[in-house]
């Protein structure tokens, strides 16, 4: 069941997003050759509680697995869910930051893609059409329209610049709980799919391969990687559908 969100609730979600947008960039920040994947889970765990919210992942459990961490941190290759630890970041990586959090009961959540120093040509093309393709994707967030149109409008955006989209993996809903129907496929046809309507709040997040679009998982059971390991790129937000169109709640 997809459930509408009032005014106000929209509000309280526009808080915990805000914060969500807040540590992200301040993680854009520190976001460098020599930093650990764990050192910032550890800023993004205390910058959380400082601002009286609580971290939406830690402790998140899918199929009797908990999740250990504040933060995931997708190097290169992975895709989602990806485990911080000692690894060491590196001059030319590229680095996927997916992070949530929880105020008076709602979640937020957005996701960003950065580059750790100068990084190839190809790695910031990719990671550019993926953050188009989000923005061209939210366009679509409007009443009346279809969720396929969102889908679709992601899907020929970066299949015609040569990419491929992840299909195992999509976006969602979400309020009171993190993920919350309706399932937001990248790719799909117009038309199709439930209509909009005022009051959804949908997180919508683009996974764009460079190579194929299959994915497998690593021994840890969470984190996502590319099948051939070609490059790949996540963005995310959480945005409120209203009477005036779409309202980007995890933005600055």
């Amino acid at each position: 069941m997809i459930v509408l969100k009032s005014a106000r609730e929209i509000e309280v979600m526009r808080r915990a997003n805000v914060i969500v947008a807040e540590i992200l960039q301040q993680l854009k920040e520190t976001v460098g050759p020599g930093v650990t994947t764990l050192d910032l889970d550890r800023i993004a765990e205390e910058l959380t509680y400082k601002k009286h919210a609580k971290p939406a992942f830690k402790g998140y459990t899918v199929g009797g697995r908990v999740h250990p961490y504040s933060l995931c941190t997708s190097v290169n290759e992975e895709v989602v869910h990806g485990m911080p630890s000692k690894r060491v970041l590196k001059e030319g990586d590229i680095l996927g930051m997916d992070f949530g959090v929880i105020v008076d009961g709602f979640y937020g959540d957005a996701a960003v893609t950065v580059a750790v120093g100068q990084v190839s040509e190809a790695a910031e093309h990719l990671m550019q059409v993926t953050r188009d393709s989000l923005y061209r994707g939210i366009d679509e967030l409007r009443e009346g329209k279809r969720l396929g149109d969102l889908s679709s409008a992601i899907q020929t955006m970066v299949e015609d610049a040569g990419f491929s989209v992840v299909r195992e993996f999509v976006g969602h809903g979400i309020g009171k709980k993190l993920h919350e129907e309706p399932p937001i496929p990248n790719y799909g046809e117009p038309g199709r799919g439930p209509r909009l309507m005022e009051g959804m709040v949908l997180a919508i997040e683009p996974m764009v391969n460079a190579g194929n679009p299959e994915v497998e998982l690593k021994e840890d059971g969470w984190t996502a990687v590319t099948k051939d390991r070609s490059l790949t790129a996540h963005f995310e937000h959480s945005v409120a559908i209203t009477k005036n169109g779409p309202d980007i709640l995890s933005r600055l």
